[in-house]
């Protein structure tokens, strides 16, 4: 049983949101790799593709861009994706997942590369509906 928490940025606004999405959407998700683009309706945003561009799992071990498959494997890094080195030159053996989504991934982070016609705030629910100006009581 597969279930994901998704954070999905909209960079037209500078904002980001986060879904929960369980079954059976969740496996819809599954065997996609960092940058693919899904449909919106898979989160609720009907109308919109959103571009996977990363995660991590429960442990916290991030995903790498470059790295196939969906299992962790420990590699050698110099620069990118979870290691900054702190002398020129540095290089560190670390435990990585690779690019593929698998059931045991907790985060997934996308964006929004195309809009669809209502905005994001509504179709998560998160905009109050606009109501009528209240009237004065007669006196």
């Amino acid at each position: 049983m597969a279930s994901f928490k998704v954070v999905i940025s909209d960079p037209k606004e500078g904002r980001a949101y986060q879904v929960d999405v369980k079954d059976p959407e969740a496996n819809a998700l599954i065997g996609k790799s960092i940058g693919d683009v899904v449909d919106g309706g898979i989160f609720g945003l009907t109308g919109y593709k959103i571009q996977i561009t990363g995660g991590c799992d429960g442990s916290g071990f991030v995903m790498k861009p470059d790295l196939p498959g969906p299992r962790r494997q420990r590699i050698l890094l110099a620069v990118g994706v979870g290691y900054s080195p702190k002398l020129p030159g540095q290089r560190r053996r670390k435990m990585m997942r690779g690019k593929e989504i698998a059931p045991d991934i907790v985060q997934i982070n996308a964006k929004v590369v195309e809009y669809g016609s209502k905005s994001i705030r509504a179709l998560l629910g998160l905009e109050a509906p606009a109501e009528a100006p209240a009237e004065a009581p007669a006196e």
